[in-house]
C-alpha cells in the first residue's frame, strides 16, 4: 500500500554536503514515524535519523551536529541533509516508513536505497 522513492544520494568529497529526498505514495495516512538508515560496507543497517509525525528527531551519535532530518508539510516526505560529510558516511542509505493499521503498528516499508560515496 506504500511505496517508497528516494533521491539525492551521490560521490562528493569530505567535507562536502548532500541532501536525500525520500517520497511516499499509496497509503500514506497510515504511515507514522519516518526515517533514514545505512548499511555500510561489512556492517549491519544502522539507525541514522528518525522523525515522528509531531517533529520528534533522533539521530545516531556519529552524525549529531552534521545532518539533519524532517519532514515537508505535506508529511509524505522526508529528507536528510547532510554535511561535513566523511569517507566513513559512505553507505547506502534507506528511506523507512513505518505502517500502521488501525493504529497498530504493522510493518515497515524500506525504500531500493541509494549509494552515499564519500572519497577524495
Amino acid at each position: 500500500q506504500v511505496s517508497l522513492a528516494e533521491s539525492g544520494g551521490g560521490s562528493v568529497q569530505p567535507g562536502g554536503s548532500l541532501r536525500l529526498s525520500c517520497a511516499a505514495s499509496g497509503t500514506i495516512a497510515t504511515i507514522k514515524g519516518m526515517g533514514w538508515y545505512r548499511e555500510a560496507p561489512g556492517k549491519q543497517r544502522e539507525l541514522v535519523a528518525t522523525i515522528t509525525r509531531g517533529g520528534t528527531t533522533r539521530y545516531a551519535d556519529s552524525v549529531k551536529g552534521r545532518f539533519s532530518i524532517g519532514r515537508d508539510n505535506a508529511m509524505n516526505t522526508v529528507w536528510l541533509q547532510m554535511d561535513s560529510l566523511k569517507p566513513e558516511d559512505t553507505a547506502v542509505y534507506y528511506c523507512n516508513a513505518e505502517h500502521y493499521v488501525n493504529g497498530v503498528y504493522d510493518y515497515d516499508y524500506w525504500g531500493q536505497g541509494t549509494q552515499v560515496t564519500v572519497s577524495s
